[in-house]
């Protein structure tokens, strides 16, 4: 995560008013929420994971919502699958770096360094401090609307039941290939740092690779084992 600009509460407000489709009116509260407990005075850092909690919940009951209008006739066990796709570190993390909310968290430097596991988790949790915000700030519609924007098409796309592509890949791998695992590969990465396209490969025993991109190297990845499973028939395109 690159280093973060010193935004006023003002700034920060302006940059999130298109992102967000709210304008906020408590810009203090804004700010603290986006403010990491590495980069706080007094206790920022407190309302940060306290901001963090609420917008969980607030995000749970939206998804839960949606998810029971759009799919009616989805048995329980299908939902679950649909909502812990939707609510995951991963989906968030990548809803959080579409809307360019990393580089408006405050941060300090040991943070921002973060690679892997953890960074993931830090702009999953940076996302849900801002659902609290927009419920505090705009009530639940505020909230919703928000939500419907970024998650809604994520929850109709096809496969969107199904298990995590890699996992998949992964034990289909070991079946079909004799204990063969998955091995992946950065092809390419194009356009400007804050919003990249990443191109990757995968390659499983003696099957031909298949291609997926995606904004960040884990999309990119999750697409590539995708496309290796569709072409094998382990997944339907329906």
């Amino acid at each position: 995560m690159a280093a973060s600009k010193r935004l006023t509460a003002d700034a920060l407000a302006e940059a999130l008013v298109e992102r967000t489709g709210h304008v906020f009116v408590d810009r203090q509260r804004l700010q603290r929420a986006l403010t990491h407990a590495s980069a706080r005075s007094s206790h920022a850092g407190i309302d940060y994971e306290r901001f963090e909690f609420l917008g969980d919940r607030v995000l749970g009951l939206v998804i839960a919502d949606m998810l029971l209008a759009a799919f009616p006739d989805a048995a329980e066990g299908e939902l679950s699958l649909r909502y812990n796709a939707l609510v995951n570190a991963e989906a968030l993390s990548g809803i959080s770096e579409e809307i360019g909310l990393p580089e408006l968290i405050r941060a300090g430097s040991d943070v921002r360094n973060l690679e892997g596991r953890k960074r993931t988790n830090l702009r999953a949790d940076a996302l849900e401090s801002l659902i609290a915000v927009l419920y505090l700030d705009g009530g639940l519609e505020a909230a919703r609307a928000f939500i419907h924007r970024y998650w809604q098409p994520r929850s109709l796309a096809i496969g969107a039941a199904r298990r995590d592509a890699k996992t998949e890949l992964q034990e289909w791998a070991h079946q079909a290939a004799a204990g063969a695992v998955p091995v992946y590969r950065v092809d390419g990465r194009e356009g400007p740092d804050h919003d990249p396209l990443f191109t990757v490969s995968v390659k499983v025993g003696a099957f031909a690779p298949a291609t997926g991109s995606g904004r960040s190297k884990r999309e990119a990845e999750q697409a590539a084992a995708s496309a290796l499973l569709l072409r094998e028939g382990v997944w339907s395109a329906a």
